[in-house]
């Protein structure tokens, strides 16, 4: 066997490699980070080893920095182990009392974690073309929670400029009142305009929904407002308008690639009630290829869900706090999926409102409803079947 450890770097990644019995073939060396530095690395292990040997490559999941070290390696067919950061840091804090860090100790102690009996799954293909759709799913998160920011920015300005209007309509982030303010930011403007332009804006941008008298409303209202008149607040809210419709616009964008993307997939757990377009894109994006993990506890684990567990002597934690490791895309998915299967699903339904009835708080309940949906995901995606409602 021929082990070779990669620490990954912005501009270079230290490598050390290692034959079964734990002596170095070629000690730490560093490669640039471009293709004749990896052609290099290729060859360095083609000259350590032979055609009969097992190879392991192994590298920290060290995000966007090692996604094209692990392509080349993928594409020249050599088995890819990817480690998380905080087994490798406590491994190699194990091997030595001495605060020693380094490339050159991490990239040895990565080849030494390959030698280990540690239950390791070779990175695959699968998981490597799936990065299209987690950093499609995460890019989109990050623009839905930039949104939501700048709405709450919208609903302080108007509390400001025009607070009586949010009694009026049924909220103010529809496309209709957006209209509406970034043409009249505030209630001054509103009650100068005239009431057949007023009118005209949210007839047309309602789609019907509101009509003259709703604009007559809106401007008695104003008349009458206590809102004040500030003109840089109403340059901030027409300026937030606008970003908030060019990320709209932007998100859409997005989740028209992901649907592309899922309606090849077309996943299993897609069949479960409840189960939400973007819930579950987000699950197998982060999840990535379900046969590296051997049951439903472990994708738990992933997510950061499973209770953390203290004993020592008579000692035990009497209240399990969730340990909240790894990837948090995943545990707001779960979370999120399971509200609403929670909600349609009438097997969940009942489940949940067993553990509340068993004296649980409402999060705690959902938590032990969730380990049950990733149950079932779980079983889904393995056997490839749809979900059958229990009748």
């Amino acid at each position: 066997m021929v082990c070779v450890g990669i620490d990954v770097a912005k501009d270079k990644h230290d490598c050390c490699i290692l034959d079964s019995e734990g002596t170095t073939l070629v000690d730490c060396f560093t490669i640039p980070n471009n293709m004749d530095g990896f052609k290099s690395l290729l060859q360095t292990i083609q000259d350590c080893s032979q055609k009969s040997d097992k190879i392991k490559v192994g590298l920290e999941a060290t995000g966007h920095y090692s996604y094209n070290i692990l392509g080349f390696l993928l594409d020249n067919d050599l088995p890819v182990y990817v480690m998380n950061p905080l087994h490798t840091n406590l491994y190699r804090k194990s091997l030595s009392l001495r605060k020693t860090k380094t490339d050159r100790v991490d990239a040895k102690t990565i080849a030494t974690m390959l030698l280990s009996d540690v239950d390791l799954k070779s990175y695959t293909d699968t998981a490597y073309h799936n990065e299209e759709l987690k950093s499609l799913t995460r890019y989109r998160f990050d623009k839905v929670q930039e949104r939501a920011k700048l709405k709450q920015s919208v609903s302080r300005l108007v509390t400001i400029l025009f607070p009586e209007l949010e009694q009026l309509v049924s909220s103010i982030h529809g496309t209709s009142i957006y209209a509406l303010l970034s043409e009249y930011p505030g209630a001054k403007q509103i009650s100068e305009a005239h009431l057949t332009r007023l009118a005209n804006i949210l007839v047309k941008t309602s789609r019907g929904h509101y009509r003259k008298d709703k604009a007559t409303h809106i401007r008695d209202a104003a008349r009458t407002s206590i809102g004040s008149v500030m003109p840089a607040k109403s340059l901030e809210l027409k300026h937030t308008i606008k970003l908030i419709q060019e990320l709209t616009s932007e998100i859409n964008e997005i989740e028209d690639a992901i649907r592309k993307i899922m309606d090849e997939l077309k996943p299993p757990i897609l069949s479960i009630p409840g189960m939400g377009f973007h819930s579950a894109a987000m699950i197998l994006a982060e999840v990535g290829d379900f046969s590296n993990f051997n049951s439903p506890d472990k994708v738990l684990a992933y997510a950061g869900c499973s209770p953390s567990t203290y004993q020592s002597g008579k000692l035990t934690n009497c209240y399990a706090h969730m340990e909240k490791r790894g990837s948090r895309y995943l545990r707001y998915a779960l979370y999120t999926a399971t509200k609403y299967v929670c909600y349609w699903n009438p097997v969940f339904t009942e489940y949940l409102t067993k553990k509340q009835a068993e004296g649980k708080h409402y999060n705690v309940a959902l938590s032990h409803a969730t380990k049950k949906l990733v149950r079932l995901i779980y079983a889904l995606q393995k056997s490839g079947k749809a979900y059958l409602a229990v009748t």
